[in-house]
């Protein structure tokens, strides 16, 4: 019996216990109300798609289990808010999570408002061609046909390519891309994932399938658009579906236009072309149609644009699981019939097998190059992995169909690409450190340029953007909240990239102390490194070489330690414009000769992850061209904080500060209101955080102040309407605000207020009448209420609460 049979009455169950319980549940009516309101759309639904099942039972997900074992919990969780006391704000907020945390799990696990729907109409499809299927079989036994897979063509342009003995991890990709493929009105479907992934076997697959062959019969045309030149694709279809005769001299756009005429003739007759391996997006509109029964499936690296359109939609191939990593990696490596001389142990099968990543072509060209050695070669290599070396080293077929990936990039975009192996190995890397860094070392005009190449960096899934989804769609977000992850063999490919280009970066993994001996060597030699990156234990003056790097223009110092001296040879980087230090330790740590800093004339950007910060009083000399500072985990300590030094002459043309995370900021360095020229103020997340200066007002050039989950902070100085500049405001989650300051409507610049997550706030101060300037509030449901007054042309944003938590690795 299908698992979904239960789904409906369980969740009828803990709809009718918070039926039941909600004028007992005062502390949560919000948050019960929504999930009601989930629970009441989901219900029926779930009741329509229970009969169809049961009529496929083979298609039983865990998914359904766990949703089920969800919903039990569910009831048991409302029933426990009733035992709440109101005046534990602890619990409160902690079964105000598991509240929302079981609604947003319903939301995902539905896909409520659109894919609900799709839920239901996917079954039904789905049983519809099981149907279909079954009725031709039976015709065709009845006819005395031989039941079977109709011809594919196997050879010629348009043959679908054979399938490896095994495919291993790819029966859900490919029912889920059926799924795709069968909605009524999608005409193109992307198949998207980086070089190796399996993406032309799965699109072999499909078109191997039986309900697909059944759909579409021989009209299924596969091209691998890579390896032929699309000016022939369109006469060699029309000779091949009937409408072109062989050997005629077609222009391509002749050709082209005859191609979607007869399609047009074709009427309603099935038809899918493939097109395998799409590096320009502009051949998918080449063969776009919308007539009936005409679909195209094409495989590529890059997430085009189109996709999000009308009548596309695009399946990303994900890695394999390590389970069927390790089945495909002991069918290839490994004799089948028992004879196999040498057995490795899990030990090395592991070892070998995790470094490939989960990507099918770097498991397979690794276990053939093992098949059949001797255990001394198996051990080799399992040992060389563990000491670092890297599984593309070992093969160039390897090296040169991941490489692919980069031969469309435009110069600039593909060094970035490069750059990130820069970063330690299974980190996530902050996006306003690639940001400094490319804005610095690539003079791009602004940081949205570098926003910009990153977004294309994902779109060709070449990196993984991990953040709050409402980032890529603020032209003032806060980087601060996005971060860049990547596969390791895409990173490895990076690093091995970057090794042809010696000249260009120097990276150095982690070691526990000092440098390699090796480098002592090229003390006297002039390194004409751009990046330079560096990963040690702790560091003394005493454990640095005197290394000779002029043209350094980024250096990234990651280190795990309590006390860390900056290099000496610091001092002779003229030429260095962005400095990211980063303590991995459980401490903050220490910093020690801090003169170098004093030295660096070009010094544009620091980023300071986890350290305490030294008092400025240690900087002899102005950073004359410092214009970003990012402080984040950083222990500000009272040194700082009791600093008397004339900021404006130590700091005359800082234009941006951000403090993120630092939880022992009670209140706002003073020295800070000095700064004449800041435009820039962040401070998020900065839970302690009670006051602003009252001389904040004096900033007379800030242009954004941004104070987002501040927690602790109960009021803004009314001084803050001196900021005549100020043009956004964010005070987003900022749950203990009590008030706006009444002289908040002389912010006549002011175009833009996020509010989200102020609970406290109930109303405004009257000036906030007299913002005449303001274009757009973002505010939450119970306080866009206030807004509407203002204004008849003021936007009200109502943004839904994302309960986003990978960046935390959650």
């Amino acid at each position: 019996m299908s698992a979904d049979i239960f789904l409906g009455a369980i969740a009828e169950e803990v709809l009718g216990v918070i039926l039941e319980l909600k004028e007992k549940v005062v502390n949560f009516p919000e948050d019960l109300e929504k999930l009601q309101n989930t629970l009441q759309c989901v219900i029926p639904l779930f009741k329509q798609g229970r009969q169809l099942d049961l009529e496929l039972t083979d298609r039983k997900s865990k998914a359904l289990e766990n949703m089920i074992e969800k919903l039990k919990q569910g009831e048991q969780l409302v029933q426990e808010c009733c035992k709440v006391p109101s005046w534990n704000i602890f619990l409160k907020i902690h079964y105000s999570i598991k509240i929302s945390n079981l609604n947003e799990a319903i939301r995902r696990f539905c896909g409520l408002e659109l894919q609900v729907e799709n839920w239901r109409d996917n079954k039904l499809l789905l049983t519809k061609m099981e149907e279909l299927t079954i009725q031709q079989r039976q015709v065709q036994i009845v006819a005395g046909v031989c039941v079977g897979v109709p011809s594919l063509r196997n050879e010629g342009l348009f043959a679908v390519p054979e399938l490896p003995d095994r495919v291993v991890g790819f029966k859900l990709p490919l029912e889920e891309l059926k799924i795709e493929l069968f909605k009524e009105n999608l005409a193109v479907l992307g198949l998207c994932a980086p070089g190796g992934r399996g993406k032309s076997t799965l699109a072999a697959m499909l078109c191997r399938d039986e309900q697909v062959t059944g759909r579409f019969k021989d009209n299924i045309f596969f091209v691998t658009v890579s390896m032929t030149p699309t000016l022939r694709i369109p006469q060699r279809l029309l000779e091949e579906i009937g409408g072109g005769v062989p050997g005629s001299d077609l222009s391509e756009e002749d050709a082209t236009k005859q191609f979607h005429h007869l399609l047009k003739q074709r009427k309603s007759e099935p038809l899918l072309l493939v097109l395998d391996d799409v590096w320009d997006e502009s051949i998918i509109e080449k063969f776009f149609s919308r007539t009936e029964g005409y679909k195209m499936l094409v495989t590529s690296r890059t997430e085009f644009k189109r996709y999000s359109s009308k009548h596309h939609s695009k399946y990303l191939l994900k890695t394999l699981s390590d389970q069927d990593s390790m089945t495909l990696f002991r069918h290839t490596a490994l004799s089948q019939d028992g004879n196999e001389d040498y057995e490795p142990d899990e030990d090395i099968l592991n070892k070998i097998v995790k470094c490939c990543d989960g990507f099918p072509l770097a498991i397979m060209v690794i276990a053939k190059s093992l098949s059949q050695q001797p255990p001394v070669i198996w051990e080799n290599m399992a040992k060389k992995l563990s000491k670092g070396a890297r599984i593309i080293d070992f093969d160039e077929k390897l090296r040169e169909r991941l490489a692919a990936s980069l031969d469309s990039l435009d110069k600039t975009v593909r060094e970035c690409f490069l750059d990130l192996g820069s970063f330690p190995e299974d980190k996530r890397i902050p996006a306003s450190a690639l940001i400094d860094i490319w804005c610095e070392i690539y003079e791009l005009d602004d940081e949205s340029d570098a926003f910009v190449i990153l977004l294309e960096l994902a779109s060709r899934n070449l990196v993984n953007l991990v953040g709050s989804r409402q980032i890529v769609t603020e032209i003032v977000a806060s980087f601060n909240e996005l971060f860049v992850t990547q596969h390791d063999l895409l990173r490895d490919l990076a690093i091995y990239e970057s090794r042809q280009q010696q000249s260009k970066r120097l990276i150095m993994g982690k070691r526990e102390k000092g440098l390699p001996e090796s480098w002592r060597k090229k003390e006297n030699d002039y390194l004409n490194a751009r990046l330079v990156s560096l990963c040690t234990g702790e560091m003394c003056l005493e454990n640095w070489y005197v290394l000779q790097l002029p043209e350094v223009g980024v250096l990234i110092l990651n280190f795990s330690a309590s006390n860390y001296a900056l290099p000496p040879f610091m001092e002779k980087m003229r030429k260095l414009k962005v400095l990211i230090i980063v303590n991995r330790g459980r401490t903050h740590a220490k910093l020690s000769n801090l003169i170098t800093l004093s030295e660096l004339s070009n010094l544009k950007r620091i980023r300071l992850e986890k350290v305490s910060i030294p008092s400025l009083h240690e900087f002899t000399l102005p950073l004359m061209n410092l214009q970003k500072i990012s402080f984040v985990m950083c222990d500000f300590g009272q040194a700082l904080m009791k600093c008397t030094i004339n900021s404006s002459y130590v700091l005359p043309n800082l234009v941006e500060i951000n403090i993120d995370y630092c939880h022992d900021l009670v209140e706002l360095p003073p020295w800070i209101c000095d700064i004449n020229n800041l435009q820039t103020l962040s401070i998020t997340n900065c839970d302690n955080l009670s006051a602003l200066p009252e001389r904040i007002g004096c900033m007379a050039d800030l242009e954004l102040l941004r104070l987002h989950a501040c927690t602790g902070l109960p009021k803004l100085p009314d001084s803050i309407k001196g900021l005549q500049k100020l043009r956004f405001l964010d005070i987003s989650d900022c749950c203990n605000l009590k008030m706006l300051p009444d002289g908040m409507g002389e912010l006549h610049c002011l175009k833009k207020l996020d509010m989200r997550g102020c609970i406290d706030l109930s109303e405004l101060p009257p000036s906030a009448m007299n913002l005449v300037h303001l274009k757009e509030v973002i505010c939450d449901e119970d306080t866009a209420s206030l807004w509407e007054p203002v204004s008849s042309s003021l936007k009200i944003t109502v943004l839904k609460k994302d309960n986003n938590l990978e960046w935390l690795g959650i």
